[in-house]
């Protein structure tokens, strides 16, 4: 089944420009998508997703009302929601593995429909003009990933790469580096977001280590669940911290130009956390997962296991 724009079937397209050349509206929309003001998110409702994360769930979640991620470069960020159910996904992509992941996130809000009447609903925003074309390539991908899905999926929001790229004192970056999506009406918003827990340098060090795309979220117990991970000591990665912040962006980024500014110190203490945790079985007593639910004071509060 195809991806459908205003209810046309997408057909062959070999770029984000043939997309947009086909439908105008899409630019339109898109354009419109990033002039909107960032919204500041209640810490105490919102669920992060990291790099190469995603999380679905329904309006019916007490524990979740905002589903977010920003620090998106190159990456992109995908909503998938189910106009019935409310059923919604929230993933944060970086191309390292985009058909399979395309169709974990389809699944995933299938199995949280309930077979209600409705229609799957996909916004796609991230990427810029980048040198390497790595946007251009992403955007792509996932779009070509979506179109050759079994089940119908309408492109709602198309903000990516040419059309979420600016230009700053002659550099290219993206306009819109993060999103939320609400949880309870569907609404996705540009966002950013100052908390990006639980479990922040864990779940980061999963991803440094070349760690896939994993779902972090149980909708049906409300609960937050990192691991258990697999890596391997290496000391020598520690070499990266004796290094100037010019040498990290350059070998550490896709994008050195245009990360946003604490891009250098959260690598530094993801490889800290690295190095202070070799043996990663330790973070996972028993080979069990690391478990996090909302507390009443709004956070997220670890769950001992029996």
């Amino acid at each position: 089944m195809p991806l459908f724009v205003q209810n046309k079937s997408l057909g062959r397209i070999n770029s984000s420009a043939d997309l947009f050349d086909q439908f105008p509206y899409l630019q339109e929309n898109g354009r419109a998508f990033r002039c909107r003001p960032l919204v500041e998110v209640d810490p105490k409702c919102l669920l992060y997703v990291q790099q190469r994360e995603f999380a679905a769930t329904t309006p019916e979640d007490q524990s979740v009302s905002v589903i977010g991620s920003d620090d998106a470069t190159t990456c992109h960020l995908i909503v998938l929601r189910h106009t019935g159910s409310g059923a919604v996904c929230l993933a944060h992509c970086d191309g390292s593995n985009t058909w399979t992941e395309v169709s974990l996130l389809v699944k995933a809000v299938i199995s949280l429909n309930g077979s209600k009447e409705g229609r799957l609903e996909l916004h796609l925003v991230g990427g810029f003009n980048d040198d390497s074309k790595t946007s251009h390539e992403l955007s792509f991908n996932i779009l070509a990933a979506f179109h050759m899905q079994k089940n119908d999926i309408h492109l709602e929001t198309c903000c990516i790469t040419e059309i979420n790229d600016t230009v700053v004192d002659g550099i290219h970056r993206p306009v819109v580096y993060g999103i939320g999506v609400n949880v309870k009406t569907g609404e996705v918003f540009p966002s950013v977001f100052p908390h990006k827990g639980p479990a922040e340098e864990l779940r980061s060090t999963r991803t440094f280590t070349g760690g896939e795309m994993v779902d972090i979220y149980d909708a049906r117990r409300g609960l937050v669940k990192i691991g258990p991970c697999k890596w391997s000591p290496n000391m020598d990665v520690a070499f990266w911290l004796s290094q100037n912040d010019d040498t990290i962006l350059k070998y550490l980024s896709t994008s050195p130009m245009a990360e946003p500014p604490h891009f250098v110190q959260h690598m530094k203490s993801t490889i800290q956390f690295f190095l202070e945790h070799p043996d990663c079985d330790g973070l996972f007593p028993r080979g069990q997962p690391q478990l996090y639910h909302r507390a009443k004071t709004g956070t997220w509060e670890r769950v001992d296991q029996p």
